[in-house]
C-alpha cells in the first residue's frame, strides 16, 4: 500500500552539508572546538567563532513592532515596497532596458524551485553546471525533471564549448530550454564569469532562441559578496541584448546579503524584452506563490527595504568589513594552496573554494582521510568544497599545506 504518488523519487535525503556538519559538531564535543577545522556550512562567521549577524540589519529588525512581525504581508507576491526595492537594489544602477517583475520568494531557493516547477514539463531536462549546489538536482528530481550537466571549466575559464554542446543536445529533444548559471560567486567554486564571457553566453542563447524559447535561471544568491562590488552587476547589462525568445529569471537572496539566513526572504526577478512575456511568467509565479508558501515574512521584507535605503550607509560599511574578512581568508588559503601545489578550481570571490578532484572515488577516499584528521569539508561533484566563510583567519593559515600533505598520503595508499 502506497500513500504517496508513484511518479516521485522516494530515496531518503542525505544532505551532504548538514550530515557532515553534524559529524563536525560531534568531533568538537569529543576533542574540543580548537582542534577541529569545520569548513562545512555556507554561513559567514566572525573571528570570534560566532555567526555574523549585522547590527545594521538586526537592530532595525528588533525595533519592528510585534504586530508588524505577526501580520501577513500585504500580498502573497510580496509587499510592493519590497518588490520595488529588490529591483532597485539589483538593477537600479544598471542601464537595463528590459521589462521586469519581482515576486517575493522564501530565499533564492524559492525562486529557483518555482522556476523549475513552472517552466518545464515533467520528463523534460534542466541544464546544470557539472560542479554545482546539490539542491538544484534535488529540486529537479522532486519535479520529475531530468538533468544534463555542462562542464563548468575549460582550464581557468568558463567552458563555453561544452555549454553549447549540452544546450544543443537538450534542444534537439525538447521544445524549451531551462538553463541554470550560478553567478557571480558560484557555489561551490567561487568563480564569476567575466562580462566578455557573459556576452558570449547571451549571443549563444539568442541563437538557441531562434529554435525554441529559452529561460536563463541566474542564481545570484551570493552577489552581494563579490569582491568588486561596484562592478558586480555590470554583466546584467548584457541581458539587454536578449531577443524576444529569451527570458531571464534572477534568484535573489536577502538571506545571504543581510546575514539573515533563517528569515527566508528573497525574490524571483523576471526580465524579458516584452511586458507580455514577463506577465505570462508573473501570472504563474503569483499562483505558485499562493499555492505553495502563501506569504513571505512581512517584517523581513520591510526590514530589507529599510536597511537598503534609510540604513544603507551603516549596512554597506558593515558588509564591507565582512567582505574584506572573507577576502583575507580566501587570499591566505589560495596563496598557500598555490605555493604547495594543492589544485583548486578557478576562484575569484565568494564563500567557498573547491579543490579539484576529477575522480569521485578518489575524492571520497580523500574526504574520509580529511575527517580522520579533524578537517571537515563538503563533497561536491569532482571536488571538495572548503567553506572559508566559516573559518577564522588563523584556521586558514596552514590549512592548504596540511590538506596537501593528507592528499599526498592518500595517493600513496590508494
Amino acid at each position: 500500500m502506497a500513500f504517496i504518488k508513484k511518479n516521485i523519487n522516494k530515496t531518503p535525503i542525505a544532505d551532504p552539508v548538514f550530515s557532515i556538519a553534524e559529524k563536525a559538531k560531534a568531533a568538537k564535543e569529543r576533542v574540543g572546538t580548537e582542534n577541529i577545522i569545520d569548513a562545512t556550512i555556507g554561513t559567514l562567521y566572525g573571528e570570534d567563532g560566532n555567526i555574523i549577524a549585522f547590527d545594521s540589519v538586526f537592530k532595525p529588525y528588533d525595533a519592528i513592532s510585534k504586530e508588524t512581525k505577526a501580520a501577513y504581508a500585504s500580498s502573497f507576491t510580496g509587499n510592493p515596497s519590497f518588490r520595488e526595492q529588490v529591483y532597485q537594489w539589483i538593477l537600479g544602477d544598471i542601464n537595463s532596458s528590459l521589462a521586469h517583475s519581482v515576486i517575493a520568494t522564501p530565499g533564492a531557493s524559492g525562486a529557483i524551485a518555482v522556476t523549475m516547477r513552472s517552466v518545464l514539463e515533467e520528463g523534460q531536462t534542466v541544464i546544470l553546471p557539472d560542479i554545482a549546489w546539490g539542491s538544484y538536482k534535488l529540486m529537479a528530481e522532486m519535479n520529475n525533471l531530468e538533468t544534463a550537466a555542462y562542464q563548468l571549466f575549460d582550464g581557468d575559464h568558463f567552458n563555453l564549448d561544452d555549454f553549447k554542446r549540452v544546450c544543443r543536445e537538450v534542444m534537439a529533444k525538447q521544445n524549451r530550454l531551462l538553463i541554470v548559471i550560478n553567478d557571480p560567486c558560484q557555489n561551490p567554486t567561487g568563480y564569476s564569469l567575466s562580462v566578455d564571457e557573459w556576452h558570449e553566453v547571451v549571443e549563444f542563447l539568442n541563437e538557441c532562441g531562434e529554435q525554441v524559447p529559452v529561460v536563463l535561471l541566474n542564481d545570484i544568491a551570493y552577489i552581494d559578496y563579490a569582491y568588486d562590488l561596484e562592478h558586480s552587476r555590470d554583466y546584467l547589462e548584457t541581458f539587454n541584448d536578449f531577443t524576444e525568445n529569451v527570458l531571464a529569471i534572477l534568484g535573489f537572496s536577502c538571506s545571504k546579503g543581510l546575514t539573515s539566513y533563517g528569515l527566508r526572504c528573497g525574490a524571483a526577478v523576471v526580465l524579458a524584452q516584452t511586458a507580455d512575456a514577463v506577465r505570462e511568467v508573473e501570472i504563474i509565479f503569483e499562483k505558485e506563490a499562493r499555492a505553495i508558501w502563501s506569504n513571505i515574512p512581512n517584517a523581513a521584507m520591510d526590514n530589507f527595504t529599510y536597511v537598503t535605503t534609510e540604513n544603507r550607509e551603516a549596512f554597506m560599511a558593515e558588509k564591507a568589513k565582512a567582505v574584506a574578512l572573507l577576502k583575507q581568508r580566501s587570499d591566505i588559503f589560495t596563496s598557500e594552496a598555490d605555493a604547495c601545489g594543492l589544485a583548486y578550481y578557478p576562484y575569484k570571490e565568494g564563500f567557498f573554494v573547491t579543490l579539484e578532484m576529477p575522480d569521485n572515488q578518489r575524492r571520497d577516499h580523500y574526504h574520509d582521510a580529511l575527517m580522520k584528521e579533524n578537517i571537515f569539508t563538503v563533497k561536491s561533484n569532482k571536488g571538495i568544497r572548503v567553506a572559508i566563510c566559516s573559518l577564522r583567519v588563523s584556521e586558514c593559515k596552514g590549512l592548504a599545506p596540511r590538506m596537501k600533505r593528507i592528499l599526498d598520503e592518500c595517493r600513496v595508499n590508494i
